[in-house]
């Protein structure tokens, strides 16, 4: 049987499996038991199901820890189907021994979304009061919405700002809910966002200063894979969003931008 013959309740149980003996190099029964509510029969035929489609060398079972063992040469799964994250995987089997540091839920309000972007379906503009940042004032304002981006935290509106002449991101929970939100027509068609258009390459080597040891260190933990700089291509608009990302202007940063040749 292939194993897109397999359902997919248990092409996801399998590929769980493959995940354990990956990242944490063991698994049982249980550990499908315990994520999937399953039986512990059917635990046993999954489990007989991922040996009979595991490519050598099969993990082994141990008696004393009563669990099965990956070997250092384990390859797992040829055609494993989704994967669950790593992350997951991991904490699973940590359990209480697990914990991670807590993250602000960035908001976005859904009614000024369906705004923002209804506006930009329509391809018109609309009238916002936004709050700003450096300023600290709320100014009401036309704006075009064109497109959107994710900076991994938060969404933004790429628009074209009739009040300062130029392309701008806008988020949406800085625009006021006492926004009249009216909408016209373009009075004319917008210039090219040059910006949002151009591609950019940017090239990031260990931070200077680092000792060899070091170095070698900040290449095997970002995936350098044997090269001297990890190239990475995005828009010019969303080059900041990527400095501010890896941290890459803050003091203890084992990452910078490598001078461009």
């Amino acid at each position: 049987m292939e194993a897109q013959d397999l359902r997919r309740t248990v092409r996801s149980r399998l590929a769980y499996l493959d995940q354990c003996f990956r990242w944490r190099g063991q698994a049982n029964r249980s550990a499908l038991t315990r994520k999937f509510g399953i039986s512990p029969a059917q635990a046993a035929v999954d489990f007989r199901e991922y040996l009979a489609r595991c490519r050598e060398p099969l993990p082994l079972y141990d008696t004393v820890r009563k669990t099965y063992v990956a070997s250092d040469r384990h390859l797992g799964l040829e055609d494993p189907g989704e994967l669950p994250p790593m992350l997951e995987v991991i904490a699973d089997g940590a359990a209480e021994r697990f914990d991670e540091l807590p993250m602000p839920e960035r908001q976005c309000p859904a009614a000024i979304m369906r705004h923002l972007y209804q506006a930009m379906d329509r391809g018109v503009r609309i009238e916002i009061d936004y709050v700003s940042m450096s300023s600290g004032r709320t100014t009401s304002q036309w704006i075009a919405p064109a497109r959107i981006a994710y900076d991994g935290e938060r969404l933004h509106f790429r628009a074209w700002s009739y009040r300062h002449g130029e392309w701008r991101d806008y988020l949406p929970v800085r625009v006021s809910e006492a926004s009249s939100f009216a909408t016209e027509p373009l009075p004319e068609p917008l210039p090219t966002d040059v910006e949002w258009e151009t591609m950019v390459r940017v090239a990031l080597r260990p931070r200077s200063g680092l000792s060899p040891e070091q170095r070698q260190a900040a290449r095997d933990e970002y995936g350098f894979a044997g090269q001297d700089a990890l190239v990475l291509e995005t828009r010019a608009a969303l080059a900041f969003y990527l400095d501010r990302r890896w941290g890459l202007d803050l003091p203890g940063s084992r990452l910078e931008r490598a001078p461009d040749d």
